[in-house]
C-alpha cells in the first residue's frame, strides 16, 4: 500500500511539474528592406487545448515615428476556437481590441468594447493559424482581429494570398510547411514579416 501511495504520488508530481513544450518562432519585421521591428508566435498543446500568442513590437517612421504594438492570444479546445483576444496599441494609444468569446452556441464577439453580430458556427481556422500550419485546401480563416472571415486563395508553389474584408490582400509564402515570408497590405504601405534566421 506504501509503494502504491509512493509511485502515485510521484507519478502526478511528475505530470504536475514537467512543463507543456512551446514551439516558437521568431520574425523579423521590414520595411522598405529595413528591419523596424520583431514578432514572435509561439503555440503549445496542453492535451485537448491549444494555446497560440503571437507578440510584436514595431517602430516606423512615416512622416512621424509610430510605435506599434500587436498581441494576440487563442485558445482552441479540440480544434475547435474558443476564445481569442487582440489587442493593438500605437504610440501607447488603443488603436484595437477585440475579443472573440464561445458561450451559449454562439461566438460572441466585442470589437473596441461594442458587441458585434455573433457568429453561430464553428470555427476551425483563424488567422493566427498560418504561423504555424500552412493553409492547404482551407478556402478561409478567421481574423481575430476584425471578426470577420478572410478568403484565402492557393496561389501555388506554397504561396497563398489572403484577402480581408476591406479587399486588402497579404501573400503568405511556405518553405517545407514552414511560413517563412508574409508581404503585408497595410493600405498606404506595405511590408513583410520574414522568418528570422
Amino acid at each position: 500500500m506504501l509503494l502504491y501511495f509512493l509511485i502515485f504520488n510521484l507519478f502526478t508530481i511528475q505530470n504536475t511539474v514537467e512543463p507543456h513544450p512551446v514551439e516558437t518562432l521568431s520574425y523579423d519585421v521590414v520595411y522598405k528592406n529595413k528591419t523596424v521591428g520583431s514578432l514572435k508566435a509561439t503555440k503549445q498543446i496542453k492535451g485537448s487545448e491549444t494555446v497560440y500568442k503571437t507578440s510584436s513590437t514595431i517602430e516606423l517612421k512615416i512622416i512621424k515615428t509610430f510605435d506599434i504594438f500587436y498581441k494576440f492570444d487563442v485558445t482552441v479546445e479540440d480544434e475547435v476556437l474558443e476564445k481569442a483576444y487582440v489587442d493593438i496599441l500605437v504610440n501607447d494609444k488603443q488603436h484595437a481590441k477585440t475579443s472573440t468569446e464561445w458561450h451559449n452556441n454562439e461566438y460572441q464577439i466585442t470589437k473596441d468594447d461594442k458587441a458585434v453580430e455573433a457568429i453561430k458556427r464553428n470555427i476551425n481556422y483563424s488567422t493566427i493559424f498560418l504561423y504555424f500550419d500552412e493553409p492547404v485546401n482551407i478556402n478561409s480563416c478567421y481574423s481575430e482581429q476584425d471578426g470577420t472571415f478572410n478568403t484565402i486563395v492557393s496561389l501555388g508553389n506554397n504561396t497563398y494570398k489572403k484577402i480581408n474584408a476591406k479587399g486588402r490582400e497579404n501573400i503568405y509564402y511556405y518553405k517545407n510547411g514552414a511560413l517563412d515570408k508574409i508581404v503585408i497590405d497595410a493600405g498606404i504601405i506595405e511590408f513583410e514579416i520574414v522568418l528570422h534566421k
